[in-house]
């Protein structure tokens, strides 16, 4: 069994980190914190903002400043954005200081998920398939180099993947009290 004293969730967008880690987080007894709300509480601007001004780099920079703050405590299950395992240093982080589960959902899903979503600055381009094929073929493997566990979210409600995926945690993982 792994310990680690944070769980972190990684994944594309739409593969349900925020919706499935708020109710891992209840049944764990873990604080629930979301990196891009996070990023935005501290720069108080929305992150559609930050990629206007600062493009994605800039916003990337912001991201790893809040994951190794979120990542120096205990007892916290982050969701992280999509793209944060584009940054080495982040991916090295989320697994020193935490249990890295993958959530995986396939484009199709995604685009099922996603069909409404205005608010993703990396989805405003005509073509969102297109974009979606493009990060997961550049990000898959980020994931898979940063992950201790992938789940499949697919066809599974947030209720029914949180079930299975706590089952999962239970066996695999245990929270590193001890760390500091």
């Amino acid at each position: 069994m792994d310990t680690a004293p944070n769980l972190v969730l990684i994944g594309p967008m739409g593969a349900g980190k925020t919706s499935i880690g708020k109710r891992l987080a209840e049944r764990f007894g873990l604080a629930f914190v979301d990196a891009d709300r996070e990023v935005e509480m501290h720069t108080g601007v929305t992150v559609a903002t930050i990629f206007d001004c600062e493009g994605e780099a800039g916003f990337r920079e912001r991201e790893r400043a809040a994951l190794a703050r979120l990542l120096d405590g205990r007892d916290t299950l982050i969701a992280t954005g999509g793209g944060a395992v584009l940054d080495a240093g982040s991916r090295a982080l989320m697994r020193e200081r935490g249990f890295v589960v993958h959530l995986h959902v396939g484009v199709e899903g995604q685009l099922q998920r996603l069909a409404r979503c205005t608010n993703r600055p990396l989805l405003q381009r005509e073509d969102r398939e297109t974009v979606l094929r493009e990060l997961a073929a550049a990000r898959e493997p980020l994931y898979a180099d940063a992950a201790d566990l992938r789940f499949d979210t697919r066809d599974l409600s947030p209720t029914e993947a949180t079930s299975r995926l706590a089952e999962l945690l239970a066996e695999r993982w245990k929270p590193d009290a001890a760390a500091a």
